[in-house]
């Protein structure tokens, strides 16, 4: 049973979610992490949606148009079919700035016949807290609250507005479009201007998807993950959201909700990473101005998220009035990890560094910058390596020595010195050689575990967790290693569950999870490929694709009997993961 049949619909601005029946069931304007519009997906009664209500003999199809996030939704009948098109408005003009309104458009196509529906138009401003008012103006419908705030919305349409505002039947005679804007339009839109929007977008997509190399395994998987990660970028600031929504739960029914709209640097490093492989270098260097922009001061520790315009607080609210999806409360936005210690966001961001002085060596515009942040990353590891923090899954109560950290502080240190070596700025050389070696001694001193036969979660500690199958991932073990060999036997032996992997199996601040973390069983098949059990990861990575939706996307949890979509979506990590694993297979 799989309950996020969603598609995402977006223009590097906001996002939308599209039901596999058309629903506009998520959206928020004018940016991302602004309150929602639309909030079905988070309360089925009060949250507001955009539907197209048919008849029972009325069947749906959904599928994105062929290389672009432009999403068709059909309607078939016997008597009568017409298509939906939803998309965000994205492309270049021609001072070379990129034309992304707050705004949705919605193009509605005869297929055949004289299809009949009735609209049911709910926005609800502001989280739905209070009372949205509609009203019929001259050229468009006005909605707008002003209990908690004051938000307005703007419909236009060639349809009969009071049709659509009553939930009366229409019967289709020619083509319709209906415009969703934050503003209020200066010209009237039109068919046509519309349709045009439509071609202009289209071709930014086919120019953006071009970019992307073709390969023999997989491609289409890569492309749809490689456009859905480019979906998650926000285009003003360069910053990467891990997810689109909010408040998804990691198990129906429990408090494992988290708002995740906004920029943790481990998952936007990782993500930036797999990009630039695939030759998607503005992403790239957007995200390391994003970067150099956040860290002002030589002294400044790196927080592990920030909201996607450089905020820095991201103090978390409940909205007790939402029912929460499938009636899992809370519903949170903003995000108290914000101000959680993990040690490994240092390395991962160093890692990135490194590979953008690889890849885009004369391109680089903030030589100087990056190279200042890279002595801080080494500075701030040097003094605080040995400490104990949160860790990646952001353990709540009690700091611990995280393996996963410790070998991502050396990360840390090893790329500094690549840096250094690349740059010819060789006078910290010594001390860095010496930290690295002792920071790689303490991890094969302390990390081990004889018994189990493996490296486990933390210093001293019998748990395994998935985290620690990423020391080959990030160099610190060579795949052969016969201690990596044998922690990645005892992981599957332990956290595999019906094909899909537990982060870990120690209680943690929750309890045991139900569900499964879709990075991890990614991570699993990566290991195995690694090591040499090529078939049997190839079995499972296939295995593992068909439990997305009906798109092809990955949210971020799956429930290990259901095999259901849980967590925030669609979630970046996972489709970062998805592209690593498929070009594994498509370099064989």
């Amino acid at each position: 049973m799989n309950n996020l049949n969603y598609g995402i619909i977006g223009n590097c601005r906001t996002a939308a979610l599209v039901s596999e029946t058309g629903s506009l069931d998520w959206c928020c304007l004018p940016e991302f992490d602004s309150a929602s519009v639309f909030a079905k997906l988070l309360d089925e009664e009060i949250g507001g949606q955009f539907s197209f209500e048919v008849d029972s003999s009325y069947v749906t199809n959904q599928k994105y148009h062929e290389n672009t996030c432009i999403l068709v939704t059909t309607f078939t009948s016997a008597e009568a079919s017409f298509e939906v098109i939803d998309f965000l408005p994205r492309y270049q003009k021609e001072n070379q700035k990129y034309h992304s309104p707050p705004e949705i458009i919605r193009l509605i196509k005869i297929l055949h016949g004289k299809p009949k529906f009735k609209i049911n138009y709910q926005p609800k401003l502001e989280y739905a807290f209070g009372v949205t008012k509609t009203f019929l103006k001259k050229n468009f419908i006005a909605s707008l609250t002003e209990e908690e705030k004051f938000d307005s919305l703007y419909l236009y349409t060639n349809l009969s507005q009071e049709k659509v505002v009553n939930g009366s039947e229409i019967e289709l005679t020619k083509d319709a479009f209906f415009l969703l804007s934050y503003n209020e339009k200066i010209e009237l839109p039109t068919l046509e201007s519309l349709q045009l929007e439509l071609d202009r977008t289209k071709v930014y997509w086919y120019n953006w998807a071009e970019k992307t190399p073709n390969f023999s395994q997989y491609n289409q998987e890569i492309r749809r993950s490689a456009m859905t990660l480019k979906l998650l970028s926000y285009e003003k600031s360069g910053a990467i959201l891990a997810a689109a929504t909010t408040s998804l739960p990691e198990t129906i029914g429990e408090v494992r909700n988290w708002d995740y709209r906004f920029c943790w640097i481990r998952d936007a490093s990782m993500v930036i990473k797999v990009v630039s492989q695939l030759g998607h270098k503005r992403m790239a260097k957007r995200f390391l101005d994003f970067i150099v922009d956040l860290v002002p001061d030589k002294d400044e520790k790196l927080q592990i998220m920030y909201g996607i315009n450089k905020e820095k607080q991201l103090t978390e609210k409940l909205l007790p009035h939402l029912s929460g999806y499938k009636n899992s409360k809370p519903v949170r936005i903003g995000n108290a990890a914000y101000a959680q210690k993990q040690n490994d966001i240092y390395g991962i961001l160093m890692d990135v560094i490194y590979q953008e002085f690889v890849n885009l060596e004369q391109e680089l515009e903030n030589v100087e910058e990056l190279w200042n942040i890279a002595k801080g990353i080494a500075w701030v590891v040097g003094k605080h390596w040995q400490e104990p923090d949160k860790g990646i899954w952001e353990f709540r109560t009690e700091d611990r020595h995280f393996t996963f950290s410790k070998v991502l502080c050396w990360v840390a240190i090893d790329r500094a010195i690549k840096v250094s070596k690349l740059l010819n700025k060789e006078s910290k050389l010594a001390r860095w050689n010496k930290l690295e070696q002792e920071i790689r001694t303490d991890i094969l001193t302390h990390a081990w575990n004889e018994e189990k036969q493996a490296f486990t979660q933390s210093y001293n500690s019998t748990d395994l967790d998935a985290a620690v199958l990423l020391m080959q991932t990030y160099g610190f073990v060579e795949p052969k290693n016969p201690k990596f060999v044998s922690t990645v036997n005892a992981i599957g032996k332990e956290l595999m569950n019906d094909g899909l992997l537990y982060r870990y199996k120690n209680q943690d601040d929750f309890g045991l999870p139900s569900s499964s973390f879709t990075i991890c069983t990614f991570w699993y098949i990566n290991a195995l490929y690694k090591i040499g059990k090529e078939t049997e990861a190839k079995k499972q990575f296939d295995q593992l694709l068909s439990y997305s939706n009906h798109l092809g996307l990955f949210s971020e949890d799956i429930d290990f009997k259901s095999k259901r979509l849980l967590g925030n979506f669609p979630q970046a990590y996972s489709h970062l993961a998805l592209i690593e694993t498929a070009m594994n297979f498509d370099e064989k």
